[in-house]
C-alpha cells in the first residue's frame, strides 16, 4: 500500500469490520474501534515489522493494544494481514471464538491479555527493557492506549520508567477520542496537556490529525528517528469517527451502531484489501537455558538462617546456573534480599523503585521474551499489583514473584508493613503456586523449583532467623508436605506453614512433656495443597488445628478446608489466625499476641482434648 487514499482506505475497512462483527455479535465497541481506525491503518501498512507466520520470529515488532475493549480493531487489522479469515471475523465474543471481547494470548499474535486498562504501557516497557538490556534487538514495541486510561496511575509509573531508562524503542499511540465510558475525559482534546505531562518525564512528544494518512505516517517515522527517549503520539481523534449516528456522541460507548446498514454504507460499503505486512529481518534466537543444575546454598541443621536470606542465596546459585533468570525488585533489594543476586548478575538485575505495579509488569514483559523473571518486594505491596498479577494469569504468563516481611513476625515495623493478606489473594489467581518455607534449604530448595514452574508462581518468606530443621539434600516437590512429629497415638494434627512450624513444634514437645502426642504437617505448599497428606491426618487424629501468620480468610485455614470438598467427612477443624489489628511489638510479643505462638497452640489442644466428645 504506497499511497495515502490507501491507507483511508484500509482505515475505512478497518471501522466497517469493526461495525459488521460488533453488529453480528450484538455486542462489543464499535465507536472506540473506528476511532483508531487510520492509527492502526498507517501502523499496520507502513511500519509494523512482524511475521503472522511465525508469531515467536525474535526479531518480531511488539504490538499491545492497551484499550483492549478496541478488540474488532485488532481483529480487523489482523484480517487485512491475512490471519485471520473474515468469516472468523464473524465469530466474535462467540463462545469457544479465539475473538474474545478484549484481546487474550489464544491468539498467538497477542503477547498479554488487555482490557484491565493502564497495563499495556507498562507491560511494554517490560518488553522494550528487555530488547535494550538483555538481548539487543532491532524490534519496536508500538503500544496502542486511549486517553481515558491515561488516569490510571499505573501509566505515569510506566512513563517515568520507560524515560529514566531512555526506551527509544517504545512508541506509545494515544488516541486521543475526547470520550470515555460516561462521557468526555478529563483533558478531553486538550493535547499540550497530555504532551507537558509526557514531556516531564523524559519523552519525545509528537501531536497530530489521528485521521491523517500522512500525517501519522510522518509521526511514526519521526518516533523512529529519535535515539535517545520514547516517543508518544498524541493523536487527536474522534470516537465513532465516520458514522453521524455515533460520532463524538456520548453514550454510545460499548455498543454497535444503532442501523448496521446504513453505517456501512456511509463508510463506503464492504472491502476486501489485504496487506503485506513486512516481515522482520533475520536474527538468531537467544539462547534459552532449562532446568536447574545449580550448586545450591547448604545449611545445617540447627544454624538460624532467615528465607528471605536462603531465598536471595538460591537466587543468586540459580542465576549462575540459568543465564536466562532475571530479577527485579522494587527498592528494597537490600530486606527481600534479592541484591545477592544484583550483586553477582548486576546486568540481569532490574531496580523498577517504589512502583509495584511497573514491577509486576515490567515481569510480564520479560516473559514475553523468553526471559525467566523473579520479582520481589515486601509482601504487602504486592497487593498494589493484585491486578496486574491477575492479568498476567489471563496472558498466561510464566513469573516468579517473592514476597519478604510476611506476617506478624515482622515485629516493630507495625501492620502497614505486614503481609497478612498475601496467600489468600494469590490462593485466588488462576492457576497459581503458592509456597511457604520454613528454613533455609527448604526455600533454595522451592527457588530452583520455581525457575522451572509455569504460570504465576509465589513464594512467601520470612524477615526473621529460624533453625534450619531439613538437610541440605532434603526434597521438596511442588504440591507436597513434611510429616515432623507423629506417631500411633497422636490425637489431633498440627498443621503449619513458615513461621509458626517451629511454633508447632516447640508446643508438640510441650505437649509431649505431659504426654500428650499431637502431630505436625508442614504445609509448606499453600497450593497446590497436598490433600493427601492431609486426609491421612484426619483419618489418623479425627482433628486439625491450623495456625498460621496471615488473617483468617484465604490463608492455609482455606487451603486445608479446600481438601475436604470431595464428599468425604469433613474433621474437626480449629483455626488460629492473625484476627488482630497488630501494632508494634517485637517478634515474640506479636505471635503472642496475634495467639500464634507455642503457647496459643498448646492452649488450643488443650482446650480440644478437654471437650466432650458428641456422640
Amino acid at each position: 500500500m504506497t499511497t495515502d487514499q490507501d491507507l483511508a482506505e484500509l482505515g475505512q475497512q478497518f471501522r466497517v469490520d469493526a461495525v459488521r462483527a460488533t453488529s453480528h455479535a450484538a455486542s462489543g465497541h464499535a465507536t472506540s474501534s473506528m476511532s483508531a481506525a487510520d492509527l492502526m491503518a498507517v501502523l499496520l501498512a507502513r511500519h509494523l515489522r512482524y511475521d503472522f507466520d511465525w508469531p515467536d520470529h525474535p526479531g518480531n515488532d511488539h504490538l499491545i493494544l492497551s484499550k483492549g475493549h478496541a478488540s474488532p480493531l485488532l481483529y480487523a487489522a489482523y484480517k487485512a494481514a491475512g490471519a485471520i479469515t473474515d468469516e472468523e471475523l464473524m465469530t466474535f465474543r462467540a463462545s469457544g471464538s479465539r475473538l474474545e471481547g478484549h484481546p487474550t494470548p489464544r491468539l498467538p499474535w497477542v503477547d498479554v491479555a488487555t482490557g484491565s486498562l493502564g497495563q499495556g504501557l507498562p507491560v511494554g516497557v517490560g518488553i522494550a527493557l528487555a530488547g535494550r538490556r538483555l538481548d539487543p534487538m532491532p524490534y519496536r514495541v508500538w503500544v496502542l492506549c486511549g486517553d481515558s486510561e491515561l488516569a490510571e496511575g499505573s501509566n505515569w509509573e510506566a512513563f517515568e520508567h520507560a524515560g529514566f531508562e531512555q526506551l527509544s524503542n517504545l512508541t506509545l499511540v494515544v488516541d486521543v477520542n475526547r470520550l470515555g465510558q460516561r462521557g468526555p475525559t478529563r483533558h478531553q482534546w486538550d493535547l499540550d496537556a497530555y504532551a507537558r505531562r509526557a514531556d516531564a518525564f523524559g519523552w519525545h512528544t509528537v501531536e497530530v490529525d489521528g485521521h491523517d494518512p500522512a500525517a501519522i505516517d510522518a509521526a511514526y517515522i519521526e518516533a523512529a528517528g529519535v535515539t535517545d527517549r520514547p516517543t508518544v503520539v498524541l493523536a487527536h481523534t474522534q470516537k465513532g469517527r465516520g458514522v453521524s449516528a455515533v460520532q463524538d456522541r456520548e453514550g454510545m460507548h460499548g455498543k454497535p451502531v444503532p442501523d448496521t446498514d446504513e453505517a456501512i454504507a456511509e463508510l463506503g460499503g464492504v472491502r476486501d484489501l489485504r496487506i503485506e505486512v513486512e516481515r522482520p529481518a533475520a536474527t538468531t534466537a537467544p539462547r534459552q537455558a532449562h532446568g536447574v543444575h545449580a550448586d545450591l546454598p547448604r545449611w545445617s541443621k540447627g544454624e538460624k538462617v532467615a528465607t528471605r536470606n536462603a531465598y536471595g542465596e538460591a537466587l543468586a546459585a540459580v542465576g549462575a546456573d540459568r543465564g536466562d533468570v532475571v530479577a527485579l525488585d522494587g527498592e528494597v533489594s537490600d530486606s527481600t534480599r534479592s541484591e545477592f543476586f544484583a550483586k553477582q548478575h548486576p546486568d540481569r538485575f532490574f531496580e523498577c523503585y517504589i512502583a509495584e505495579q511497573e514491577l509486576v509488569a515490567t515481569a510480564v514483559g520479560m516473559q514475553v521474551r523468553g526471559w525467566t523473571p523473579f520479582a520481589s518486594t515486601f509482601a504487602a505491596f504486592l497487593t498494589r499489583a493484585h491486578d496486574f498479577i491477575r492479568m498476567a494469569a489471563v496472558s498466561r504468563a510464566s513469573l516468579s514473584l517473592a514476597g519478604s516481611h510476611a506476617g506478624v513476625a515482622i515485629g516493630e515495623d507495625g501492620p502497614s508493613q505486614m503481609g497478612l493478606e498475601d496467600l489468600a489473594m494469590f490462593r485466588s489467581v488462576h492457576g497459581s503456586t503458592v509456597l511457604y518455607p520454613c528454613d533455609g534449604n527448604q526455600t533454595a530448595k522451592l527457588v530452583a523449583a520455581m525457575a522451572d514452574g509455569g504460570g504465576i508462581r509465589y513464594l512467601r518468606t520470612s524477615r526473621g532467623g529460624s533453625p534450619v530443621i531439613y538437610g541440605p539434600d532434603e526434597e521438596f516437590p511442588v504440591g507436597g508436605s513434611k510429616l515432623l512429629r507423629s506417631s500411633d497415638e497422636d490425637r489431633l494434627t498440627v498443621v503449619a506453614a513458615g513461621v509458626t512450624v517451629h511454633e508447632a513444634l516447640t508446643a508438640a514437645d510441650r505437649l509431649a512433656a505431659d504426654g500428650i502426642r499431637v502431630r505436625v504437617l508442614d504445609l509448606y505448599s499453600v497450593k497446590p495443597v497436598d490433600a493427601h497428606a492431609l486426609l491421612e491426618a484426619a483419618e489418623a487424629t479425627g482433628c486439625l488445628l491450623t495456625v498460621e501468620d496471615h488473617r483468617p480468610e484465604g490463608g492455609i485455614g482455606d487451603a486445608v478446608l479446600d481438601a475436604f470438598t470431595d464428599g468425604r467427612p469433613v474433621p474437626r477443624l480449629i483455626r488460629l489466625a492473625v484476627e488482630t489489628m497488630p501494632g508494634s511489638a517485637s517478634p515474640e510479643e506479636q505471635l503472642r499476641d496475634a495467639g500464634i505462638d507455642a503457647a496459643a497452640i498448646v492452649a488450643a489442644v488443650r482446650r480440644q482434648l478437654d471437650e466432650p466428645t458428641v456422640a
